[in-house]
């Protein structure tokens, strides 16, 4: 038996590592990992975790979890396939880069690269379908543009 803190830290890990795209599945996944937990149990879990549906590359709807947790870094790999998969375009103007994703992913690539602890990145600010980097002076907005459209594999 597992606790409901066990539980929502491997539902947590479940939805990081796979395309969740509804809760009996996500029961299923849990099974798998020798957790029992009924859908009504899951679906408070994912209450209680702040979970969203956001729409992917192909239209599909997966389960995410925005967080903020300066002690948990992102690592380059997450990071370059959150970028990679959400990030459709970038502009910058001096040191403000602006990056649009599909709609309702902003909130998960500004959460990727906050927990990152990118040189030279001050902080986002997200919105539905927009992300707005900002750029310590001392790197400037080319060099973190630069960086950011190499992790999204648009150069």
């Amino acid at each position: 038996m597992s606790s409901k803190v066990q539980r929502q830290r491997a539902i947590a890990r479940l939805i990081g590592k796979h395309a969740v795209t509804n809760q009996p599945q996500l029961v299923e996944l849990l099974a798998a990992d020798g957790i029992s937990a009924t859908q009504a149990t899951v679906s408070r879990d994912l209450e209680d975790l702040g979970a969203v549906k956001v729409r992917v590359p192909g239209g599909d709807t997966v389960y995410a979890i925005p967080e903020y947790e300066p002690a948990r870094i992102a690592p380059e790999d997450q990071l370059r396939r959150v970028m990679g998969e959400w990030v459709a375009e970038l502009r910058r103007s001096g040191d403000l880069v602006v990056l649009r994703t599909p709609p309702g992913c902003a909130h998960v690539v500004a959460s990727a690269l906050d927990r990152s602890g990118m040189p030279g990145l001050l902080g986002t600010v997200a919105g539905d379908d927009t992300l707005l980097c900002v750029a310590d002076e001392a790197v400037g907005g080319a060099a973190l543009a630069a960086r950011l459209l190499d992790l999204a594999g648009l150069t």
